[in-house]
């Protein structure tokens, strides 16, 4: 948490207004490193928990995705260097291979799967934290 967040106040239905984090590439970044191994989390837990670590309400998801594709050019143009995986952000980790992001990300859902078989995730199709989240936002 070394940068100073952009916090913006942004309307919330008609009448409230909620704080809403622009986050960085970099904080972006920072949280797709913390999430486990072999463990598929879904983007809407990584904004949730990017909003908590920041006391914001809400993430900006517009940002959060133009991020995760920059981060995920960077990371599948590394990888395909054969540089260590170690030293790679693993974006993979984020996204559902089955979803529409990604088709339009590096390495496509092709990538995104054999990067988790290779981490140990069986497919299973359960999504670490999205019961979690369904429950705050509830």
């Amino acid at each position: 948490m070394s940068e100073i967040p952009t916090i913006k106040p942004r309307r919330k239905g008609r009448s409230g207004m909620q704080a809403m984090l622009v986050p960085s590439l970099q904080m972006v970044a920072e949280q797709i490193r913390s999430a486990p191994e072999g463990v598929l989390t879904d983007v809407g837990v990584l904004r949730r928990r990017l909003a908590d670590q920041y006391r914001a309400d809400a993430c900006c998801p517009v940002t959060v995705q133009r991020h995760l594709r920059a981060i995920a050019e960077l990371s599948f143009g590394a990888f395909e260097k054969s540089e260590p995986v170690s030293t790679v952000t693993p974006y993979w980790r984020i996204v559902d291979p089955a979803s529409l992001l990604a088709n339009r990300l590096a390495g496509g859902p092709t990538f995104i799967r054999e990067r988790l078989a290779a981490e140990g995730w069986e497919g299973s199709g359960i999504v670490a934290g999205i019961a979690d989240a369904r429950k705050k936002s509830a």
